[in-house]
């Protein structure tokens, strides 16, 4: 009898955990998306250098700084010792808000400086969040919170960006205003993180011990998995592609599809995906076996990417309403991009029993993918005679998934034929839960 009670006990505890760990992080991240993304809700009209429009400068500037952000944050988030991350993430986040401030007050076209200076530091938050979750019997739950509150922030946030603008703030002052407002909920959010107690041994002998990692740890993990972690890498870097630009300019995607824009359309729309993904990867939470959910993982990408071309189909044949087409693309996007978030590789690395980290193998993938971005839209600003926002979005959506598709049958062989290392034994942490 006492024993049952202390197990109901540490069960409670555990849970009670998660739940706070997930509130910190969604609020945490969700409040960081007010100091990048509200800009995009704006019209921006005119040109800039080389007769390219000039929001088109400042998206690319933000992304080209975000990019660069990520390949530190190889380093940086896989080195950071846990108990520097939530400082970390006040700093990076301030620094990011003191150069909305100087775009607000620099003259044009000066703004696409500030605006670089403004995404170098926040591509390195998203790890730092994610150190405080990986780990653990329920890391898939917890790190599914923590992508839907980058599904729903970017619509939320823009949607509050243009409810200021439509109030008559400037679109120059609007995201320096939009971020103060998040500052107060941020810093309580980030407050909750550093409070967020460790993995458990449970979570240790199931997830094995995340710990830092040297420069060695890092190249003798890819090169072990190197075939593997490139396609996969290859998948995300599309996905990212995909994402950024059904993101950056659904303004205009909304307005070629025929739809007229309000501020709740971002958020109404971006609901229904969050709410999709969230089911399918925070199930993967109450499955123990490691190799089998790594596999479903990688087929529930595989069925996102087909949702993606069942709505270019549907929209082909004027089967889908411009909401549905892009509520679909959105989630045909967002399912694998999540999967590959919370459980491709929080799942390779437990059932390797490897030395390494979700964050460092994220920040891999996070990188190279936007590169690939960065290439898109420097493309996009040389033929912009040529190109518009739909055409683009469908191309890439075309390309990518049959690709994709191709890439998932590889990897899934390949790592069919990788024997995995010593099991950890289950029983614990199923108690646990």
């Amino acid at each position: 009898m006492e024993a049952s009670k202390r197990t109901d006990s540490r069960g409670t505890f555990v849970w009670n955990t998660a739940i706070w760990a997930l509130v910190a992080a969604f609020g945490a991240y969700f409040c960081m998306y007010a100091f990048r993304k509200p800009f995009t809700a704006a019209p921006f009209a005119g040109l800039g250098p080389w007769g390219i429009g000039y929001k088109e400068w400042l998206v690319s500037s933000q992304v080209i700084g975000y990019t660069i952000s990520k390949f530190i944050g190889i380093k940086v988030v896989s080195e950071l010792p846990a108990a520097r991350r939530a400082l970390a993430i006040l700093l990076l986040i301030g620094f990011a808000e003191f150069a909305l401030l100087l775009f607000a007050i620099v003259p044009k076209p000066w703004g696409i400086v500030c605006l670089f200076l403004n995404g170098l530091p926040l591509g390195m938050v998203f790890g730092l969040v994610l150190g405080f979750l990986e780990g653990r019997n329920l890391t898939e739950f917890l790190a599914a919170g923590l992508c839907a509150s980058f599904i729903l922030a970017d619509g939320f946030t823009k949607s509050a960006g243009r409810t200021l603008f439509d109030a008559g703030v400037g679109e120059h002052w609007m995201p320096f205003l939009t971020g103060l407002c998040f500052s107060i909920p941020l810093i309580s959010f980030v407050g909750m993180l550093a409070r967020i107690p460790p993995p458990n041994q449970s979570d240790v002998q199931s997830r094995v011990e995340r710990v830092a990692m040297s420069r060695q740890d890092r190249v003798l993990l890819f090169r072990k998995y190197a075939v593997g972690l490139s396609f996969i890498i290859a998948i995300y870097l599309l996905l990212t592609i995909i994402r950024s630009i059904r993101g950056d300019f659904a303004d205009r995607i909304w307005g070629e599809l025929g739809v007229e824009m309000v501020p709740s359309t971002f958020t109404i729309s971006e609901l229904w995906i969050a709410l999709g993904v969230l089911a399918a990867s925070g199930l993967t939470v109450l499955f123990k076996d490691h190799r089998g959910v790594f596999f479903l993982s990688l087929a529930i990408c595989a069925l996102g990417f087909l949702v993606m071309i069942g709505a270019l189909v549907g929209r082909q044949m004027s089967m889908l309403s411009p909401f549905a087409y892009m509520v679909l693309i959105g989630l045909g996007t967002y399912l694998p991009y999540v999967m590959i978030h919370t459980t491709v590789f929080e799942r390779l690395i437990a059932m390797n029993r490897e030395t390494g980290t979700l964050a460092f193998l994220m920040y891999l993938a996070d990188a190279y993918g936007y590169l690939g971005y960065v290439a898109v839209m420097l493309t996009k600003n040389m033929w912009r005679e040529q190109l518009n926002a739909l055409w683009l979005l469908e191309s890439v959506c075309w390309v990518g998934s049959l690709f994709a598709l191709f890439a998932l049958s590889i990897s899934a062989y390949y790592f069919s034929r990788k024997r995995p290392s010593n099991q950890p034994d289950y029983s614990t942490s199923q108690a646990s839960l």
